[in-house]
């Protein structure tokens, strides 16, 4: 039976992230709001736990899921070098609606899906779920869906969903519109664009002082 706290009551918050920050440790499956849509994440460390996220989706490894960090430095953890693009996009966009793609660093151990060695990586602009990141580490984390279907905007719209696939849900109130966030690809020569999403290209381009745009 899931178990769903309202995040705009300080007790029932402080109830909710100590649950599901338990959840997550056991490799089960929590619903957490982001500051573009509500995200279903686990332990990225834990194989199991993200191939159980995979399936609540019915979604295949070919799709490989991202991770959500809670601070900037663990990304130095997590991916091979750390480029001064990656840097400034850092700097200028997170916490933010910018992912960013990067090769992972080969001593983890982790199964994401068909990553072929690279790692998406974000930090978001929301406090339940920063929270919750900096109580547990980084997660494996993607829209709180079932593949196909609209990206969830509020916790309700993730149950109705997911159902009794996912142990906590984290309801911190409507998402606003669902905008997914923008995705660059930083594990070549050059920048690539891989979605536009909330973060313009041109934002972008800006930042890095080169054009940004699909791999052409």
């Amino acid at each position: 039976m899931s178990a769903v706290y309202d995040c705009g009551e300080p007790r029932t918050r402080a109830d909710g992230l100590r649950a599901a920050a338990a959840a997550v440790r056991s490799g089960r499956l929590v619903v957490l709001p982001t500051d573009t849509v509500y995200g279903i994440g686990t332990d990225a460390f834990d194989g199991v736990a993200v191939r159980g996220l995979l399936q609540a989706k019915h979604r295949g490894p070919d799709m490989p899921v991202g991770v959500l960090v809670g601070s900037w430095s663990t990304v130095d953890g997590l991916a091979l070098g750390v480029s001064r693009q990656a840097r400034m996009l850092i700097e200028a966009f997170w916490p933010g609606d910018l992912s960013i793609v990067l090769p992972h660093a080969p001593s983890l151990n982790w199964d994401l899906g068909t990553t072929r060695g690279t790692v998406m990586l974000r930090m978001p602009l929301h406090p339940v779920a920063l929270e919750l990141l900096r109580e547990v580490g980084p997660m494996a984390v993607s829209s709180a869906n079932v593949s196909g279907q609209p990206p969830a905007a509020t916790a309700q719209q993730a149950l109705d969903q997911l159902g009794d696939s996912v142990a906590v849900y984290l309801d911190g109130g409507p998402s606003g519109e669902p905008v997914p966030s923008t995705i660059v690809d930083l594990t070549g020569e050059q920048p690539v664009l891989l979605r536009e999403g909330a973060v313009s290209a041109e934002a972008v381009s800006e930042v890095l002082g080169v054009e940004v745009g699909p791999r052409s």
